[in-house]
């Protein structure tokens, strides 16, 4: 059957049968008009498909923490209309949110997709939806359109807040509901998500790049930059700060870049030259009961003078700064189209830990770009040594259809395996002596949860983004508490809780 593809003036609604509908019309504006079919949805699962008992989902998650985010708002859609969260093996309604920055990504939704093929078929009630970067790729949308057409339903970055409107769509008409739009049209925050952690949270500051690193798919699936308003930011805030949010991230594909252009309502309006990152990160830290604002991710070509300094006079703002390099090889970087040096770079980070000596850096790096040369990683290895970095994602760069780099010459997979080895020791003995500097002290721990794997323990976080595994009672979870880092073990700490574990900050 061929999928029916909206656009986002066509509405996909145009006869509700009487026996769902709510008193009242159906609103044209947002975010009330998807209110309004997360009540029809509610309604036709209470006298269709409960059976007697309570309908579950599962959100499967791929990559990055904008993703991370963006599910748990789903989660808090889903469960308004009265799903309960499951496994992905006993859920009724399964959503894949996607990512599509390396190939492999796709491999393995597709993989999910062939494990879930004889489920659908042996019941035609469980339901299948997809979402996220990946499905901004035509390329995509063609082969779930061919290959899978058992899935359900289909959306992409810039209409998620459509999740009810399209959920009742494919419940009422029986077929495949599938709306890609290829840029935004409006913009609509989803309210009351469902948080893995009830003191803290993501809040979305901006969305889309315009950098165009040329190994990167993310400007093309998400769009060119397009910052909040920070009213609306600070609100989003002030309620999460009501409903025991302590701490939050920041997030956008570029914090740095934040206020390139303001999203209001519909339109888009020039950018402020008197507020941007540093202002908002000022202001989100005056908001009373906030205890720590994190932010992620900073690009290096454009972390300011004025950015280190609210954070260097702030306490609120956590000593952690993720700060992706890529590369240490100043040739690699403009192949990369990465708008810096590898000396750029290092004097970045000089004048980063002369304000912040304790500052916790995390950074991103890939081996085996295209022109890769034994230099190139010598730098990057040098880079990593003079930086000192508490830990350093690393992974073997993968070739990203649609994107200038994979086009250039691929190294043979071999010579990249033993490269990535190679910085990865270096990675490795670096990060082990750089988070071993706190053995010793009392550090301030937010504790997340219980510790699966010791019994009797606890986990939290330094403001430096460092684990503390400590022994402990559940009462402490959500709480600020002081606790003595007695043990590194290279990426974490074994510590004890101090003698006034209990008190909240």
């Amino acid at each position: 059957m061929r999928p029916e593809i909206y656009k986002m003036n066509e509405r996909i609604i145009t006869n509700i049968p009487e026996e769902y509908r709510v008193d009242e019309p159906v609103p044209s504006q947002e975010p009330e008009r998807q209110a309004f079919f997360v009540s029809l949805c509610r309604n036709y699962i209470e006298q269709n498909l409960r059976e007697g008992r309570q309908l579950k989902y599962a959100i499967v998650t791929f990559g990055c923490q904008m993703n991370v985010y963006d599910s748990e708002r789903l989660k808090g859609v889903l469960e308004k209309i009265g799903y309960i969260e499951a496994s992905e093996e006993t859920a009724d309604l399964v959503i894949f949110n996607t990512c599509t920055v390396r190939e492999n990504a796709n491999q393995r939704l597709y993989g999910h997709l062939g494990q879930l093929k004889p489920r659908k078929k042996a019941n035609p009630h469980f339901m299948i939806g997809l979402c996220g970067c990946m499905m901004q790729e035509p390329s995509v949308v063609a082969k779930i359109n061919t290959s899978y057409p058992f899935v359900d339903f289909l959306f992409g970055t810039f209409n998620l807040h459509r999740l009810p409107e399209l959920l009742f769509a494919r419940l009422q008409e029986n077929k495949r509901m599938i709306e890609v739009l290829p840029e935004p049209k409006e913009h609509v925050e989803i309210k009351g998500a469902r948080r893995k952690y009830p003191f803290k949270s993501g809040v979305n500051i901006m969305y889309g790049c315009n950098n165009f690193c040329t190994y990167c798919i993310v400007p093309y699936v998400r769009g060119r930059e397009r910052s909040r308003t920070p009213e609306d930011i600070l609100q989003d805030i002030r309620e999460l700060v009501e409903d025991g949010v302590t701490e939050i991230m920041l997030l956008g594909q570029n914090v740095n870049s934040y206020g390139t252009n303001f999203m209001e309502e519909s339109e888009i309006i020039d950018k402020d030259p008197e507020y941007g990152f540093p202002e908002l990160l000022e202001d989100v830290c005056r908001i009373p009961g906030l205890v720590r604002v994190r932010f992620m991710t900073s690009h290096p070509k454009d972390l300011s003078d004025r950015l280190i300094e609210v954070i260097a006079w702030n306490p609120k703002v956590c000593r952690h700064i993720h700060l992706p390099v890529q590369s240490g090889s100043s040739k690699l970087l403009k192949a990369m189209n990465r708008h810096y040096t590898k000396e750029a770079y290092l004097a970045l980070v000089d004048k980063i830990r002369k304000a912040l000596p304790d500052v916790s850096l995390t950074t991103d790096i890939m081996t085996g770009f295209p022109g890769e040369t034994e230099e190139d990683i010598d730098d990057t290895i040098e880079v990593v040594r003079k930086a000192g970095f508490d830990q350093a994602f690393t992974f073997i760069y993968s070739p990203r259809t649609g994107t200038p780099a994979a086009a250039m010459e691929q190294l043979p997979e071999e010579l990249v395996k033993t490269r990535f080895q190679r910085l990865l020791d270096v990675v490795n003995e670096v990060a082990h002596q750089r988070c071993g500097r706190f053995e010793g002290m009392v550090k301030e721990v937010l504790v997340e949860e219980k510790n699966a794997q010791l019994d009797s323990y606890l986990t939290g976080r330094t403001e430096e983004n460092i684990l503390v595994h400590f022994p402990g009672d559940e009462s402490l979870i959500g709480k600020y508490i002081p606790v003595l880092l007695k043990e590194s073990k290279g990426f974490y700490y074994i510590g004890e809780a101090g003698q006034t574990a209990g008190d909240t900050v």
